[in-house]
Order: C-alpha cells, then structure tokens, then sequence
C-alpha cells in the first residue's frame, strides 16, 4: 500500500518515465527504476546474517515461539529461511537467505563446512590428548570457555559432546559459520545484509568438494 502511494505522487520512475499505475510492468533485468530518488536494485537471492537471541526458534513458522525470521523486517522476509538451525536456548551467528541451493551445499555433510561454537561449560575442562569421537577442534580461552568447531550438524550435537564427558553446557553461541564470523557490532536479535565480498566467500564455501 505504501509503494502505491509513492506511484500515485509520481515518486517512482521506470527508465525515467514517471509511473502512476501500480500494476505497471517492469523487466528486472533490463529496466531502471528509481523511488523518490533512489535506484531500486532487484535482487533473486538476498543473504543476512542474524545475531540469534534466546528463546527463538530456528524455523519459518511456530505455534508456541517467535521465530528467526519474524525477527527480519525486510520485503523478503516471507521468503526466507533459516540455514540450518541453532537450539531456541543457542545464540550467535544464524544464516537466513532465499537460496535453497548455497544453504543444501552449506549444510552437506560432504562439504565440510566448519561452524565454530563459544561454549560455557558446568565446570571446568580437561580435554588432554584423547581422541575425540567425531572430527572436531577444541581449544580453551583464557577464561576457560570452550571453542568448539565442528562441520556436522547433529541433534544437539554440542551438548551431547560436553555430556560425553561428563559436562554440561550452561551457555552456546555460535561465533562463526564457514569463513564468516559473528558480526560483534550486532545486538541480541539484530541482523544486517551480507556483503558482496561475504557472500562470495560463503558461495565459495559452499561449492568446495
């Protein structure tokens, strides 16, 4: 109703010509269209990364919990979907995007797609020189957080590590996914549009074999 609105008062130009019906048709490959001044870009595929709160759930629709993409007020938000998903008591780094295809290559097993993990542990860790149980990397901070980085994507995976070992997790944010990290200036439930030079790398990483 707004975007009418704008049409009616001659705001919006197709290949410079003023526009004043809505159903006007355009090609989004070929034609320029300007709003109030403005180039409007169409794009197929849109990626943002989202600083995952607590108590939302990893999904498109839920009956009891807000959702990850009902955080995202953007025109395509109807569209998107969460890349995988992160427990509704896990925070950090959480992908949504509209192509089904980077977020399959993301997500395979066969890819190898690293996600790194800031884990609070219930006490403190020794994680010596055992063999671990599946492929991972752990490494202690200095105040005896784990980060934990690991490229499947099981139930609850993280959590049954630290039960392996007699530990529990008391807090889980994930800091980084593939080559992107955590973006620190993003609040608790804010998100912002990737880059040209993150989703290249992030396709990049998706493509690998």
């Amino acid at each position: 109703s707004q975007v009418k609105e704008y049409i009616k008062k001659g705001q919006v130009t197709v290949n410079d010509q003023i526009i004043k019906k809505p159903e006007t048709k355009v090609n989004e490959e070929t034609d320029t269209v300007v709003c109030q001044g403005q180039p409007i870009h169409y794009r197929k595929y849109v990626y943002y990364m989202l600083n995952k709160p607590e108590g939302v759930v990893s999904a498109t629709n839920d009956n009891t919990a807000p959702t990850v993409v009902s955080l995202l007020t953007v025109p395509e938000q109807k569209d998107l979907f969460p890349v995988g998903r992160l427990d509704k008591d896990t925070t950090g780094l959480l992908l949504l995007t509209n192509d089904g295809a980077l977020a399959h290559d993301l997500l395979s097993p066969k890819k190898h797609v690293d996600k790194t993990y800031l884990v609070k542990p219930e006490k403190g860790l020794d994680i010596g020189d055992e063999k671990p149980t599946a492929p991972s990397k752990a490494r202690l901070t200095e105040n005896g957080d784990l980060l934990l980085t690991i490229h499947e994507g099981r139930f609850h995976q993280v959590k049954r590590m630290l039960q392996a070992v007699d530990n529990q997790v008391l807090t889980l944010e994930r800091v980084s996914f593939g080559p992107l990290s955590l973006d620190l200036s993003l609040q608790r439930g804010e998100y912002r549009a990737l880059t040209e030079e993150e989703i290249e790398v992030l396709s990049a990483a998706g493509k690998k074999s």
